[in-house]
């Protein structure tokens, strides 16, 4: 079960694609579209990143971040946002901590087997570092309209 709304964003320091560590406090003052994913080159994340790097000038706009994580590497990261052109960071929770203390990591189904793995997720967090609103079980091709909806009520 993801963390609610209402309640300061956990802090979290991850590598991106470069393998800089990146801190989600460094960017307090701007709101945060933080989206967990399941895998880096699959089709519904890549539909997903897509659609945001389509609606990028939006956010740009917007003055939002937006940072993308997943359990993928540093490297398989790299490759994803070239091969994709992607304007945004992608974080590497290789461990799957972050996941875990957003409470995003949990069982999932797949062609009839079960494992562990990213539920989507979307966190949106406001410029003073609190969860303004969970978006669970995401529809990766409708997702950044969705986002850009909520942000214009934040």
């Amino acid at each position: 079960m993801p963390i609610a709304a209402g309640i300061p964003a956990p802090d979290f320091a991850l590598p991106d694609e470069k393998g800089v560590l990146r801190r989600l406090s460094e960017f307090r003052g701007r709101p945060v579209v933080l989206y967990f994913y399941p895998k880096d080159d699959t089709p519904g994340c890549t539909t997903e990143a897509c659609n945001f790097r389509d609606d990028y000038s939006a956010y740009v706009e917007a003055d939002v971040v937006i940072l993308g994580v997943s359990p993928d590497s540093v490297a398989s990261h790299a490759r994803f946002k070239e091969k994709y052109g992607l304007p945004f960071p992608l974080l590497a929770d290789e461990d799957h901590q972050v996941a875990s203390l957003y409470g995003v990591w949990g069982p999932k189904k797949f062609m009839g087997r079960e494992y562990e793995g990213v539920l989507r997720t979307t966190f949106l967090i406001d410029a003073h570092g609190q969860i303004a609103r969970v978006f669970e079980n995401v529809k990766p091709a409708d997702h950044s309209a969705e986002v850009l909806a909520a942000l214009r009520r934040l």
